[in-house]
């Protein structure tokens, strides 16, 4: 019994001697996720001109990681939160796993009604680390395999990936080892620390669905939301420091989600330069944001961390722009020059501002302008951990990005198609008249091209982004064979990941895919 016990105990030694061996020289990786944040929500140009809205916006952390890294102008997402989150952490197209709408409470879907269309079940209960959940996508998350090839791995702020009442609801169900205000919410009842996140002082919860759980130290006091879990991250890194192993933070800020509570350190600046209450209290989301960061790097830099960390930065759909619908957002000009904001396929939707500093690999003040999609971080982000040997039970659409990377700009041919699926109704039927491919949508990307197809009516656009970075002028009739070759190859793709789509109310019939003919109706 002895030798047996001792064997063990041998064994295990020395199976942790091996991984920690095998990750010492490891890099530490941070994925730095804003919430809402379109492409031109800072003041570092993501455009080949700097624009109004870049002149607006204080985000001089940005441009400090920049300035050691690599911007990435054609970064994409999905349009809404869920999917993009869904995909990062499974390196799946939305298509594959049809977690294509925002998610909450189990068993709950959060389509929006449509009178002419019925909408498609889809995985309402989000991504799961196995099948025991219905209306869910199994995978194992790029988290769980840095974990298990030795990372450290911490998960603070939003997480927004699995249902109430389902194991990935809790981040420390799906490869975190560490989760500090993660829960299936999807935006934050409060940003004040005088209103307690969310919570009553006595814990109950005033805001049932998205009180943010786990920052109690921080109640009735004045820590704005961001600067509370920035304070958590960095007491996270802190314990991370102590540990002979590589650490992987996602900090993934609620900000700049509405609501749009005033954070009193940036607001009045902004009000100072003219602007009105509403579109200051958003500037001021996003320059706390931008604090955040900087504070993130001014701890790497005084820990002399900076030199084998990768920091990356991403926004998981594009800026709120639609008018009213709760009464308190910003109006449609903040995503200019690109069409469209959060929920729509248009670039506004999609296009995020991404920036990635990995010392000894990204030039210094560089831009990529080769497009990538949010699927790509999983093999990319396990590429750079030198994690090339892994089985997932899911198919990995992403490719990884790092040749873009080393490649510096414009070097990879761009014969890759980008697939986005979104056959829900997100907001009411009203906001889809405007224009602004709001509703039943896909859309295809391949080299400058793309097309937008709409389920509701079999309409198609296509636009010519390196001429029409605003989508504004239609080619689809004067381009008839590009808009046949993209329809085909969006519909075969659509088909062979088994994608859902919405049906006809009147004839309970499916919409017809991009490459089916339009019925007689």
């Amino acid at each position: 019994m002895k030798s047996k016990l001792f064997c063990s105990i041998a064994t295990g030694l020395s199976g942790a001697a091996a991984v920690a061996a095998q990750t010492a020289d490891r890099p530490n990786i941070i994925l730095f996720m804003v919430d809402d944040m379109g492409w031109q929500d800072t003041s570092v140009p993501f455009h080949s001109d700097t624009t109004l809205l870049n002149r607006r916006y204080h985000t001089p952390n940005m441009q400090r990681l920049a300035d050691i890294g690599t911007r990435f102008s054609s970064a994409y997402a999905c349009s809404i939160s869920s999917p993009t989150r869904c995909s990062l952490m499974t390196g799946m197209n939305q298509a594959r796993h049809r977690v294509t709408n925002w998610t909450f409470e189990l068993n709950t879907s959060t389509d929006e009604p449509n009178p002419n269309l019925i909408m498609p079940d889809w995985n309402y209960n989000g991504i799961q680390p196995d099948s025991s959940v219905n209306n869910s996508a199994t995978g194992t998350s790029f988290v769980q395999l840095l974990h298990d090839a030795g990372y450290h791995t911490i998960h603070v702020g939003k997480a927004h990936f699995g249902a109430t009442h389902t194991p990935a609801e809790n981040p420390l169900n799906y490869g975190f080892d560490v989760n500090i205000a993660g829960h299936a919410g999807g935006g934050p009842a409060s940003y004040l620390g005088e209103r307690c996140f969310g919570y009553n002082p006595d814990g109950t919860k005033w805001h049932e669905k998205f009180a943010v759980p786990g920052l109690e130290k921080y109640w009735q006091t004045d820590t704005f939301l961001t600067e509370a879990l920035t304070l958590e991250a960095i007491n996270a890194l802190d314990s991370a420091r102590t540990l002979s192993q590589p650490f992987y933070l996602y900090l993934a800020h609620y900000a700049i989600h509405v609501p749009l509570d005033k954070d009193s350190r940036f607001y009045d600046r902004y009000r100072s330069e003219g602007l009105d209450d509403t579109e200051a209290r958003y500037a001021a989301l996003i320059e706390g944001m931008d604090k955040s960061l900087g504070d993130i790097l001014d701890y790497l830099t005084e820990h002399d961390m900076l030199r084998n960390t990768i920091v990356i930065f991403m926004s998981d759909n594009g800026g709120v722009c639609y008018q009213g619908s709760r009464g308190e957002v910003p109006g449609g000009r903040h995503n200019a020059p690109l069409r469209g904001g959060k929920g729509s396929v248009y670039e506004g939707g999609t296009r995020e501002p991404m920036i990635v500093y990995w010392p000894g690999h990204t030039t210094p003040g560089t831009t990529v302008n080769d497009y990538l999609i949010i699927e790509d971080f999983f093999p990319s982000i396990l590429e750079m951990a030198g994690i090339d040997n892994y089985s997932v039970p899911q198919t990995v659409d992403g490719k990884s990005f790092v040749p873009l990377i080393n490649s510096s700009s414009d070097t990879v041919t761009q014969t890759r198609a980008l697939v986005w699926n979104t056959p829900h109704t997100w907001l009411p039927v009203s906001f889809e008249q405007h224009g602004q491919g709001y509703g039943q949508t896909c859309a295809i990307r391949r080299g400058d091209y793309k097309l937008v197809y709409f389920y509701s009516d079999g309409k198609k656009e296509l636009y010519n982004l390196a001429d029409d970075i605003g989508e504004n002028h239609n080619l689809a009739s004067a381009m008839p064979d590009m808009v046949g070759e993209l329809s085909r190859m969006l519909g075969q793709y659509l088909r062979s990941v088994d994608a859902q789509r919405p049906s006809f109310r009147d004839t309970m019939k499916p919409c017809p895919w991009p490459d089916e003919p339009w019925p007689q109706r």
